[in-house]
């Protein structure tokens, strides 16, 4: 699955308000919803997922990237979520360096060893500098669709 498939306008965050890791995804979360990914009421659910995920081993990667992730039951399809910060949040990666760029990934349970693949290719295109910055130095989120877009047709 392309990012371009799971990213759209309405579930990209410029500017994250988040201090720590814990409330980026609580932000994030918080988008899925707005953006009737998740229902509300489905909304501690996936909050308590990716927090579970997130305390079993850190999924701020390096360069600024963190993806974390988790898996519910109560969604049908992979759901993503986009955020960027401009002083970047504590993600507790391999580098030490902040998080700038944080997709949060929702997988349904039961397709879980199907969307590995999907973690993994939204991980290696993402770390592309080239990518990372026009994601982080883009005005709107139809910006960072373009920007996405472009990488996974080069």
């Amino acid at each position: 699955m392309l990012l371009s498939e799971l990213i759209q306008e309405d579930v990209i965050k410029i500017g994250l308000q988040a201090a720590n890791k814990w409330e980026a995804i609580e932000e994030l979360v918080d988008v899925l919803a707005a953006a009737h990914e998740i229902r509300m009421n489905d909304r501690a659910t996936v909050i308590e997922a990716v927090n579970t995920r997130e305390r079993s081993s850190s999924t701020g990667l390096n360069d600024g990237l963190a993806v974390p992730h988790g898996t519910v039951d109560c969604v049908r399809d992979v759901i993503a979520a986009l955020g960027t910060s401009g002083r970047g949040v504590p993600f507790e990666s391999g580098d030490g360096e902040p998080a700038r760029l944080v997709i949060l990934v929702v997988i349904p349970k039961a397709e879980f060893s199907q969307h590995v693949t999907t973690l993994a290719g939204v991980s290696r295109l993402a770390a592309g500098a080239d990518l990372r910055g026009r994601i982080l130095a883009a005005s709107s989120a139809a910006e960072i669709i373009e920007a996405i877009r472009a990488a996974e047709d080069a």
